[in-house]
């Protein structure tokens, strides 16, 4: 299948996709299942955010999503979120206390009809273009994955970036790589052989687990350490890709948060 678009480096296909997705979702459903109302109440990982706030988030997000990919099926474009960041901000605080039952019907429902989504789409549909990133449905559906992926590990109920695939990681490297400041390049070195080179300019090694080098890229914690060759600190990474093209109004992606 010929798909072309901004995120052609960081592409997974359907075949794979559909069913990383589909064990992301049980991780997560898993993940809530035993919480109380204290515990979604609770700071996730993410400055300033309750659990709740992660919860509500990854709902609004899978409602924003599954609406790109099913105007596009119709041959339209629609904005990622009805009203910009402000009303995706206000959705999220008004999400935020509810209970325990109520996070766990809504994450279930959303989940379910992703699945159904991503499963009843065509070769054909695959390619269909979106608003989000100027992209196709197949992009919108790798965000939805990152999503999740990274939302489980803000969590901090149990999944964590060291769990993250060999795929998620060279995924997310990939769509992550512009986050490096500009004229400079990165290589991603890990003990296990796993290489990954960035950007383009003066060079400098990054050592670490892969997953730790990764949860760098992404602004999460590293489980252990990440250390440059030269010896000074990671350089500074720039925002999280934004999903909208540039002639559109700009809202930062929400895994960056």
């Amino acid at each position: 299948m010929a798909v072309t678009g901004p995120d052609d480096a960081a592409r997974v296909a359907p075949a794979e996709l559909v069913p990383a997705i589909r064990g992301a979702h049980a991780r997560l459903l898993a993940s809530i299942a035993g919480c109380t109302d204290a515990d979604v109440a609770a700071p996730s990982r993410l400055p300033g955010w309750s659990r709740g706030h992660v919860l509500a988030h990854l709902v609004g997000l899978a409602a924003a999503a599954t609406r790109q990919i099913e105007y596009a099926r119709r041959g339209a474009l629609v904005d990622v979120y009805d009203g910009g960041r402000p009303a995706r901000d206000a959705a999220i605080e008004a999400g935020a206390p509810a209970s325990a039952a109520e996070h766990r019907s809504a994450i279930t429902s959303a989940t379910e009809r992703i699945d159904a989504l991503l499963a009843d789409l065509t070769r054909e549909d695959w390619s269909r273009p979106v608003r989000y990133r100027a992209g196709t449905a197949l992009d919108m559906a790798q965000a939805w994955w990152r999503e999740v992926e990274i939302h489980l590990t803000d969590l901090d109920l149990g999944p964590a970036s060291g769990d993250w695939s060999v795929q998620l990681c060279e995924h997310l490297t990939a769509f992550l790589a512009e986050r490096l400041p500009g004229g400079s390049a990165l290589v991603l070195e890990a003990p296990d052989g796993w290489v990954q080179e960035l950007g383009t300019g003066p060079t400098r090694v990054l050592r670490g687990a892969r997953t730790d080098l990764v949860a760098w890229l992404a602004g999460r914690e590293p489980a252990g350490p990440v250390v440059a060759d030269d010896g000074a600190p990671p350089p500074a990474l720039g925002p999280w890709p934004a999903p909208q093209p540039p002639q559109a109004p700009q809202e930062p992606e929400a895994a960056g948060r």
